[in-house]
């Protein structure tokens, strides 16, 4: 029987434990830090999902065929040596952390020298609309053995882009510099054009310069992402500022991004307006609010 260790139970991990199920895997188990919570995302996940919770990492991957490491970018390399004591000959490590190429060289290092099989993967959509249907970008000496194992898991589009681990996770992180960066520049544009009300002169004005689309929906779509996942995305823009960093350039664009990014998620309730220029009113006034009379 074909068994699955999940590190990491957040929303990624509870996508992979609901889709295996799906692709007929039945055997799964999961580790996560924030087990020692009830309370937390990982534990309800685990009790709704009815995933069994492991002790430790290296007992969630005790006798896995597939481990998938799905943690917060930071934590690609600690959650990568934490799995070594239980790790089996031959075993797949799926990395799919959005961490720069010098981490996971290093998550690899520790996976394969404990005789593991370490796969970089680079997500390159969001993990909602399509699930483990999503197009992930493979790399490293093992990616291309593992593609050809995928779609047993479920995981149906995928494309190894180098033998060379590093590759795949430059790709995605160079484009998040794009994506992220967007983000953080509709967000205070909108924010400040609002404020001197000039928004929709602003908005009517960016077909100018790019090509036609509605940059009203495009902002507040933007908008959103940051809203509700603006820690996550902080910490994905801090491994493309390392990323950029490693290619020696000043990172310049991709720290403000971070920031920005990190400021957008106090602000989840505005999520609730709905509408673009709704969720920035939602965050003006909750700036009033704080701001001392």
């Amino acid at each position: 029987m074909t068994r699955v260790a999940l590190i990491g139970l957040g929303e990624v991990g509870r996508v992979f434990a609901e889709d295996l199920r799906t692709a007929g895997i039945r055997d799964i188990s999961a580790w996560d830090t924030a087990f020692g919570d009830d309370a937390s995302r990982a534990s309800r996940n685990a009790a709704e999902l009815g995933v069994p919770r492991a002790g430790s990492a290296p007992a969630a991957v005790a006798g896995a065929d597939l481990v998938v490491s799905a943690v917060t970018a930071a934590r690609c390399v600690a959650a990568a040596e934490s799995v070594v004591p239980g790790l089996a000959e031959g075993t797949w490590f799926f990395d799919l952390n959005s961490s720069s190429p010098g981490h996971k060289q290093a998550a690899a290092a520790a996976v394969d020298g404990a005789a593991g099989r370490y796969v970089e993967a680079a997500l390159m959509s969001p993990i909602g609309p399509k699930r483990l249907a999503s197009p992930f970008l493979l790399g490293g000496p093992h990616a291309a053995s593992f593609a050809g194992s995928a779609a047993a898991y479920g995981i149906s589009d995928v494309t190894v882009v180098s033998e060379t681990v590093g590759r795949a996770a430059a790709t995605k992180l160079c484009r998040s510099v794009v994506v992220k960066g967007l983000e953080s520049l509709l967000a205070e544009s909108l924010l400040t054009a609002r404020r001197f009300g000039v928004e929709r002169d602003v908005l009517d004005s960016l077909p100018n310069i790019l090509p036609p689309a509605d940059w009203e929906a495009v902002a507040g779509y933007f908008i959103s992402r940051s809203l509700q996942h603006g820690q996550r995305r902080s910490e994905e823009m801090e491994e493309a500022a390392a990323t950029v960093s490693e290619a020696g350039i000043e990172p310049h664009m991709s720290l403000a991004a971070v920031q920005r990014q990190r400021w957008a998620a106090q602000f989840p309730e505005a999520l609730e307006a709905g509408s673009t220029l709704g969720m920035v009113d939602a965050v003006l006034a909750a700036m009033e609010k704080e701001t001392p009379a």
